[in-house]
């Protein structure tokens, strides 16, 4: 059989995996990347090949069908995914697009979040065992999702009810662990990213980060190599 990797599914090109892609390289896993968003018929990799699945954010709604026609492919992948216990990882609109496949009530907040802002962990589960009740991340998103049947809530916040969550093989996280200070740059250089956020607001993104980001960063690898320790050893049941 030819060697399995993990497929990340990008929207935008500057919407990167960032410390994730260095967690799976870490474990010297294999990756694809694509970006589907628009095609009406998608040709996705095999799906056997794939010994996990990760999928990064976007400017569209996970449900966005008629601009962005190749979402519906993406929410397939997710179902037979979790179906057959493959790991998943979703950030931001990917985030999204895992609970809104799998049932979850998705909708549009009042105003876009972006920044930093307070979540709060609900349960002691081990995906966040190294955080505190309540941490800073950084969001960048203006819809929200519920948690899909069967799921599990894993952190909220006062705007967001359902910030990270957990359903069968498959994880979804509404904020920004991925980015590095590198990453954040690009965004910030992006004008798709910044419209509409003033040059105050802009600087206050970048304050922040150095802020939170000595204590940001151990959790996302902790996170991060978990999810890249599960793909390793789902490539290990597709080898035998």
């Amino acid at each position: 059989m030819t060697s399995s990797y993990v497929l990340i599914v990008q929207h935008v090109p500057w919407e990167k995996p960032g410390r994730i892609l260095e967690n799976l390289e870490d474990l010297d896993l294999g990756t694809r990347t694509v970006i589907v968003a628009d095609e009406k018929k998608p040709e996705l990799p095999s799906f056997d090949e794939l010994c996990g699945v990760v999928i990064m954010g976007g400017p569209m709604g996970a449900q966005d069908f008629g601009d962005h026609p190749g979402l519906k492919a993406e929410a397939k992948l997710v179902r037979a995914a979790v179906g057959s216990g493959k790991p998943v990882l979703g950030v931001c609109l990917g985030h999204q697009i895992i609970a809104s496949a799998l049932g979850a009530k998705l909708s549009s907040g009042k105003a876009p979040i972006v920044g930093f802002e307070p979540i709060t962990s609900v349960v002691n589960h081990d995906y966040f065992s190294m955080w505190s009740k309540q941490v800073h991340v950084l969001q960048w998103h203006q819809d929200q999702v519920g948690v899909p049947e069967g799921g599990e809530l894993l952190a909220r916040s006062p705007e967001t009810a359902n910030e990270a969550f957990r359903v069968g093989s498959a994880l979804g996280l509404q904020f920004h662990l991925e980015v590095t200070a590198t990453l954040l740059e690009e965004w910030l250089a992006e004008p798709a990213m910044t419209k509409g956020l003033k040059k105050s607001q802009i600087a206050a993104i970048r304050k922040d980060f150095a802020l939170y980001e000595p204590r940001l960063h151990p959790l996302a690898e902790q996170i991060f190599s978990a999810f890249a320790a599960r793909c390793s050893t789902y490539a290990r049941t597709l080898a035998e």
